[in-house]
């Protein structure tokens, strides 16, 4: 009798059962590493999803940037009171917005109030829309100047509400106090100490590098997968959510951050203080935002930190234990056009993670 396929398996072909085109996997423990695909990495040739692929992170790298300006705050380069006029001067005005009352704590925790450009840059949610606007370029301050058109969602600090405008803004701070870019303080202070080679920030180059799965987006329900693996450079180019990586390499990056080997204790501290994240974000009922870093809870008690990252076509999913000795990334590589798919596709990701990491506290994988 053949050998019944591992939990961590049967999540993974749940996951492509529920519609995503290409899953992959990477759990990391003390003592060893286990990685498994499912479905296809590519819809016209049936070829296999590379088990260490290069993915888009998209938001995940929130957590990179948010690192980097907490490093400065413990050397005393700025503080996470200061206001955004006070290194961005004029940057933020307009429309209600004022960027003498917002702050960069308040940035990193989404608790601003600031507009998100993000449907400025998607002029026509579909494939043509797609097809005919991904090329499109845009200047981090461009971005924020979109934004300015529209009015605050709240007073600073009144609530939590995501915005992708707060991670453009916080690049900009990251380049003001440096003078350099956040993509080369991001590669000074974090891939190469940690030896992450193979975690990239492309800028405005589009292609994926090699191996790697194809991504699809399906614009409407019932309706084609989208070949979407080329970038949509309209909101894939900036500090919100540019990076490239593998699990592997994502999985080392937030096992170092939770050890405590990119931030001095305080600013460790400083981040994983959380707010609440509202249920109906499409997150874990209990979900916690710190800056850059988010807190879920499992159902065998505790929880793990990590931070999801998403575009047109993909999703990245990673999760570390608090003591940084497991660390599990999920990727998919298909999104699918309605919200009622969406949200049980999401919850198969989570019962994954949740799984993985309550089975390795319990004795090792099922």
């Amino acid at each position: 009798m053949a050998d019944q396929p591992s939990r961590l398996q049967r999540d993974a072909d749940a996951l492509r059962d529920s519609g995503v085109t290409g899953v992959s996997v990477r759990l990391q423990t003390a003592h060893a590493v286990r990685t498994v695909r499912s479905g296809v990495g590519d819809l016209a040739t049936g070829r296999q999803v590379p088990s260490n692929g290069y993915v888009r992170i998209g938001s995940t790298t929130k957590t990179y940037v948010a690192t980097v300006l907490l490093q400065l705050v413990g050397e005393g380069r700025l503080s996470l009171t200061d206001t955004v006029e006070h290194w961005l001067p004029g940057v933020v005005q307009g429309n209600g917005n004022d960027g003498r009352r917002v702050t960069v704590r308040q940035l990193l925790q989404h608790t601003s109030g600031l507009p998100d450009y993000i449907n400025d840059v998607v002029p026509e949610l579909s494939a043509r829309g797609y097809r005919e606007n991904r090329w499109t370029t845009y200047t981090s301050e461009q971005r924020v100047a979109l934004a300015m058109n529209h009015p605050p969602s709240f007073e600073p600090g009144a609530r939590w509400e995501y915005s992708n405008t707060n991670y453009v803004l916080a690049g900009m701070v990251i380049k003001a106090i440096t003078g350099h870019s956040w993509e080369q303080e991001v590669q000074a202070r974090i891939l190469s100490p940690l030896g992450l080679t193979h975690t990239i920030a492309p800028g405005n180059r589009p292609s994926l590098p090699r191996p790697h799965a194809r991504n699809y987006q399906q614009f409407e329900a019932g309706g084609p997968m989208t070949d979407t693996t080329i970038a949509y450079l309209p909101f894939d180019g900036d500090a919100d959510g540019s990076l490239i990586s593998t699990t592997a390499e994502t999985n080392r990056f937030f096992t170092a951050l939770v050890r405590g080997k990119l931030l001095a204790p305080a600013e460790l501290a400083e981040m994983q203080r959380t707010v609440n994240v509202p249920d109906d974000h499409g997150v874990p009922a209990g979900t916690g935002d710190g800056l850059g870093l988010e807190w879920t809870p499992l159902s065998c008690g505790g929880g793990y930190w990590g931070h999801s990252g998403n575009g047109f076509g993909y999703l990245v999913w990673p999760a570390a234990t608090p003591d940084g000795k497991t660390a599990v990334t999920v990727s998919v590589h298909s999104r699918p056009g309605d919200q009622g798919t969406a949200a049980r596709q999401i919850e198969g990701i989570t019962d994954l993670v949740d799984h993985a990491l309550c089975d390795e506290r319990e004795g090792g994988a099922r």
